[in-house]
């Protein structure tokens, strides 16, 4: 059964739950996957909940009275914790008064002792101490049970005592992931929903780890996790999960958790764990693992400085693999064979200490998600961890102090609890909370792609989060009304992670996107695919386009299914989240992989429809059907006439255009084509300049990929970046369909883009010429292509300003300012001397090269070698005139050729 059929069966019949009689009950804490909340107030607070643990299945009721006040919801747990009528319901003495409610209900019960045989057992709470052992494993191995009690007045009777660990109750009810907690739940009538119940206020658990953290810090001062050792982060996201250790920017390398009746602590890279620096933190965790049993610690065999270090203090430990009769296990990240058995270990008691990150596996694994597929996270997500691909800084890190307070420390679940509050109730966040909500959102979404939906700490969360969109509208970002306040910043960023996680999008989708357009559509097109793809990752278009939340399928050729292919939703690629101020969300576009014949894609923003061809794919002309989408204009070389594209393509009523050349594709706002009546002629001027961008890099004119130009609203960096695409801002891709305008002016700025995607690291010495050989393109094209002499090209190349640039740097020879338009002059001076050609000629051989050097003095003088023996002269003198580190050896390599004794620099 699914977790809503669990609930349905559960609750049928139950319409209120009334709790304003004299008992008071406990607030139960749920942390495991499977936990369900049956009961829950209006502060958010659980008193009934049920769960499942190996084949068994368990009930917790927060007070024994309710045996008796709700006959209808304890029958309906009778049913579904003892399935087959055939086996009998025992009950024990102390709820002997159930009896007659269930006999009436034809169920076959009687008060009795524990027995195996059983079907299902009623107990009370405080009476399963001595039968701990004995009840887990009935549940386990598919028993049923029904626990009643409270614990706060237990709590108060053991003010020293953890109620989490002591209180007899949870010692059998933690396996399954509830606990009874020492807080009071609040009494009143509780309706029952028709979906399992959820509350923003219930998701963070207020225990506040201080005596832990107490014990795990006693004698440690500070984390030294300096060296080699890079660590990743951990996202500490379990309701009893807690973190230990942080670097700076309060990055996570150590943290702890409960879970059921053990514990665990996880670091993020395995080299701590026999680090003698962290000695005396590691041995205060195993004594907190261990939990005073004195017990064998079992060690990973290939950790061996773990097992020295602590065998050299004193306990008793073994090299061994996972075994179910240790105290603790100390291993790495690297495998999960064993997840349900070391899971199970952990419920039932036993202490977990894992390390290792998870950067270098995702750097392998790309395309794969690290919250699901990276094998420590296959147990410790589970547990209330997941260690991320992102880094944490080395160094040493100062150890939080004992009873420091943790009241304005970042946790995961409380800042999002504070944050709900914020958004539906309007309580003011403080300072340190209002500084958290980007690093809350980039938590929240990272969290979200587990797509865990059978886990109930991961609905909560996600019924949570989509409370706060129906009750807070999301902002509607727009050029003219951008995004500044960090709170609208987080909601409009987190919003897309949480209409693709929610299972009922429909219905959050009009609190998300307001005023969707009604577009025309066309159904069942068929799409002509040329799956080559040579040059890289390849998006293949399709003319098509979706509104914001609309779905679609699309009928896959069987040829390129399960062979990397994706489904791309929208050609804005740029992620902007790390801007202060936003004029649209920060990620707007959306990939699926293509695993069937048969896909349905969406995207909460919409956008036009791609295919992406993973590198070296040919599998001919192929035929793809899109069920329902909207035409796009869009102008193809060759195939697209110009009576057909003004006739009627050009005015497709898609918001988004493309126009795809010999070598290039334009994509940009359909407002920006619907004025352009000569298709043929840009078509012409860009098929000249990508002839000539080919020409001068001395590759095949025929590019193995296209080039894509993308405009956009907002961008990552700059005014244009390179990449596949090229990004640009709306404003300024227009300009590219103008080629009167072009030929006139010129386009360098979108020309240096293109250089820089022709840049080569062989014949590159960044930083020095990171922003300068790029514009070797922009005046070749300017120059070839567009007739412009360098004096109008760009003020920069005026004759004045480059004799003051090179005079400047004849004072200073210092090659630290050798950079961009003052590095330019240098490739300028050889280009008047020598030619284009001999650029042609020195690209041309860098292309078949092997064995470049990577030290930058190295790879200067093989430039120089290499243009000196293509233009037969020793151009030597010249490059350390402008104070190029020229190596002897070359100096004497090329002593055989005539020197460039006039040059421009003498």
């Amino acid at each position: 059964m699914s977790r809503e059929e669990v609930y349905y069966a559960l609750m049928q019949g139950v319409g209120q739950l009334d709790f304003n009689g004299p008992a008071i009950p406990s607030d139960l804490a749920l942390i495991g996957d499977n936990t369900i909340p049956l009961a829950m107030n209006p502060r958010g607070q659980v008193l009934m909940a049920a769960s499942t643990y190996g084949k068994g299945r368990l009930v917790a009721l927060g007070h024994e009275s309710m045996l008796t006040t709700f006959p209808v919801m304890v029958e309906n747990a009778l049913k579904w914790l003892n399935p087959t009528a055939e086996s009998t319901v025992g009950i024990h003495e102390s709820c002997k008064a159930t009896l007659a409610n269930i006999s009436s209900s034809g169920t076959r019960a009687e008060v009795t002792a524990f027995r195996k045989e059983l079907g299902a057992y009623i107990i009370t709470a405080y009476d399963v101490g001595p039968h701990v052992k004995e009840l887990v494993a009935f549940l386990k191995a598919g028993g049923g049970l029904l626990v009643a009690g409270q614990a706060w007045n237990w709590a108060k009777e053991h003010p020293k005592d953890n109620a989490l660990l002591g209180f007899p109750g949870n010692k059998v009810c933690s396996v399954a992931g509830i606990y009874f907690t020492e807080l009071m739940g609040e009494r009143g009538v509780c309706n029952v929903p028709p979906r399992i119940p959820a509350s923003w206020l219930g998701v963070a658990i207020d225990k506040d780890f201080e005596d832990d953290m107490e014990f795990l810090l006693q004698g440690v001062s500070e984390f030294d996790i300096q060296g080699g050792a890079v660590p990743s982060v951990i996202l500490v996201h379990g309701p009893l999960a807690f973190p230990i250790a942080a670097d700076g920017a309060g990055k996570v390398f150590f943290a702890g958790s409960y879970y059921g009746q053990g514990r665990v602590i996880v670091t993020t890279h395995e080299s701590y764990l026999g680090r003698k620096e962290l000695a005396p933190f590691l041995l205060n965790a195993i004594r907190w693992l261990d939990e005073g049993r004195g017990g064998e610690v079992g060690v990973l065999p290939k950790l061996s400085g773990a097992h020295t270090l602590l065998s050299e203090s004193g306990l008793t430990c073994t090299k061994t693999g996972f075994r179910d009769d240790l105290s603790v296990y100390v291993c790495t990240a690297y495998s999960d064979a064993q997840a349900a058995e070391i899971q199970d270990f952990v419920a039932e008691g036993g202490g977990l200490l894992m390390g290792g990150h998870s950067w270098n596996w995702a750097h392998k694994n790309k395309g794969l998600n690290v919250m699901t597929h990276f094998p420590g996270n296959r147990i410790l997500t589970k547990l209330g961890f997941s260690i991320m691909p992102s880094y944490a800084g080395r160094g040493k890190h100062k150890a939080r102090e004992p009873g420091q307070g943790c009241a304005e420390e970042y946790r995961f679940r409380r800042a999002l609890r504070q944050f709900a509050s914020h958004v539906t109730s309007g309580q003011e966040l403080r300072p340190h909370e209002q500084s958290s909500l980007r690093r809350l959102g980039t938590d929240c979404a990272d969290y979200l792609r587990m797509q865990a939906h059978d886990q109930g700490s991961y609905t909560a969360i996600l019924e949570l989060l989509a409370n706060v969109f129906t009750t807070a509208d999301m902002p509607q970002v727009c050029s003219e009304c951008p995004v500044k306040h960090p709170k609208d910043h987080m909601l409009l960023n987190l919003g897309t992670e949480v209409y693709k996680a929610f299972p009922y999008r429909d219905q959050l989708l009009p609190y998300l996107i307001k005023n969707r357009p009604d577009l025309p559509v066309v159904h069942n097109t068929c799409v002509k695919i040329n799956t080559k793809a040579a040059g890289g990752d390849e998006w293949k278009s399709t003319g098509l386009y979706l509104s914001p939340g609309m779905k679609t399928y699309l009928s896959i050729p069987p040829q390129i299914v399960n062979k990397g292919w994706k489904v791309q939703i929208g050609c804005q690629t740029d992620n902007i989240g790390k801007a202060d101020v936003l004029r649209r969300a920060a990620v707007v576009y959306e990939r699926f992989d293509i695993k069937s014949e048969m896909i349905e894609v969406f995207n909460l923003w919409g956008g036009l429809i791609y295919l992406v061809a993973p590198a070296k794919s040919d599998e001919g002309e192929l035929q793809i059907i899109v069920q329902k989408a909207i035409p796009a204009p869009y102008y193809k070389s060759g195939e697209t006439s110009v009576e057909a594209w003004v006739g009627g393509i050009r005015d497709a009523p898609a918001p988004w255009a493309e126009m795809e050349f010999e070598n290039i594709i334009i994509t940009l706002p359909s407002s920006e084509v619907r004025a352009v009546d000569r298709p043929d002629e840009v078509a012409k001027m860009w098929d000249s300049i990508m002839g000539a961008v080919s020409d001068l890099a001395g590759t095949p004119a025929q590019f193995p990929r296209k080039e894509r130009y993308v405009g956009d609203v907002q961008i990552s960096h700059g005014w244009m970046h390179a990449g596949y695409p090229v990004m640009m801002h709306s404003s300024s891709a227009a300009g590219l369909l103008k080629h009167k305008d072009a030929r006139e002016n010129g386009i360098w700025g979108a020309i240096h883009e293109l250089g820089h995607n022709q840049q080569r690291g062989c014949w590159e010495f960044p930083p020095n010429t990171t922003e300068c050989t790029c514009n070797l393109w922009s005046v070749y094209v300017h120059e070839k292509v567009f007739g412009l002499e360098r004096e109008s090209m760009h003020s920069a190349l005026l004759s004045g300003n480059r004799s003051k640039r090179r005079e400047t740097f004849q004072k200073e020879k210092d090659l630290s300012k050798w950079t961009v338009w003052t590095a330019l002059e240098t490739y300028l001076q050889l280009q008047e001397k020598f030619g284009w050609d001999a650029f042609k000629k020195v690209f041309a051989v860098y292309h078949t090269m092997t064995g470049v050097p990577k030290d930058r003095d190295a790879k200067m003088s093989l430039y120089a070698e290499t243009f000196s023996r293509t233009v037969n002269m020793n151009l030597a003198p010249f490059f350390k005139a402008w104070a190029w580190p020229i190596l002897p050896d070359t100096e004497k390599k090329l002593e055989d050729l005539p020197a460039w004794s006039d040059h421009p620099m003498t």
